[in-house]
């Protein structure tokens, strides 16, 4: 298995965590990975790069990162900035980037927000962020504020050994192959005297306070400049995704594959995910 080089950056007094795969003076390409996941989810697709140096991020709250403050929400606008950060410290004018789900979503926003510092786009199995409708605003966010309210001192329960760990990320609502859960658990857990818990900040799976709605996003869409690959899964999130989003995309190739949510983790869709990025090192 591909073994990456840790990385880590210093965003105002917080730690982003990385791994570097590939040529160091290939073409650079940061890669964003999906929610609860970590930078270990591009490995397959790193091991069929040519030319491309890969820097896969752990996004805040996720694998090595640090999480945000008990005060601050999970948003996820907060990954834009972040990312901004985080191309400023590579010091890359023009991004390439590679998003999986939440991680395409991101990679999205900040196209939208600074088309001028992203080259292309690599979307798999995402477009944009959710959305909530307008009118059911007002009680969602009370729905969300008494769950924070409620989870706020709860503890988490160890799990008993790493084989367990990794069975239920096997066996997860999408399935993975079990090789990809173990470099995923190998990432996302740590070990304590009373068993194993995941590194993941709890607070990423309360619902969001507050969402965009979807005239907000397509606007964001709209003002993305670069050229977009967009990646489905036939067994994939599907129309979760809101396909007809798609239409305000200036430039976009889409290709439907055999797979699942993850399927940049089965053998077909790592390796056209990696084709489609070594592309890329080829026409610059």
């Amino acid at each position: 298995m591909l073994r990456g080089k840790e990385l880590r950056f210093d965003i105002d007094g917080r730690l982003i965590a990385a791994l570097e795969f590939g040529d160091a003076g290939g073409l650079p390409v940061v890669a964003l990975h999906g929610w609860l996941d970590n930078a270990a989810t591009w490995q397959w697709v790193a091991e069929q790069l040519k030319g491309v140096r890969l820097i896969a991020l752990d996004l805040m709250g996720h694998g090595f990162s640090d999480h945000r403050s008990a005060d601050m929400p999970y948003y996820i606008w907060d990954n834009v900035a972040d990312m901004v950060a985080v191309l400023d410290e590579l010091e890359l004018a023009r991004a390439n980037l590679l998003g999986h789900s939440m991680g395409a979503s991101i990679a999205t926003l900040l196209a939208g927000c600074y088309p001028q510092r992203v080259e292309r786009l690599c979307l798999v199995e995402g477009i944009a962020p959710l959305v909530y409708d307008a009118q059911a605003l007002p009680q969602l966010m009370a729905q969300a504020i008494d769950k924070r309210r409620r989870m706020r001192n709860r503890r988490l329960k160890p799990w008993p050994d790493m084989e367990s760990v990794v069975q239920a990320r096997i066996n997860g609502r999408w399935p993975v192959p079990e090789a990809a859960a173990r470099a995923l658990v190998e990432r996302g857990v740590v070990q304590h005297t009373d068993g194993i818990y995941w590194r993941n900040d709890p607070a990423l799976v309360q619902p969001s306070i507050l969402r965009m709605c979807e005239e907000q996003i397509c606007a964001f869409i709209s003002a993305v400049e670069a050229p977009v690959q967009l990646v489905l899964g036939d067994e994939g999130i599907g129309e979760g995704l809101i396909l007809s989003r798609l239409e305000h995309f200036a430039q976009l190739e889409r290709y439907d594959l055999p797979g699942n949510h993850h399927l940049h983790l089965q053998p077909e869709g790592a390796r056209v995910v990696a084709e489609l990025v070594n592309r890329w090192s080829v026409s610059d």
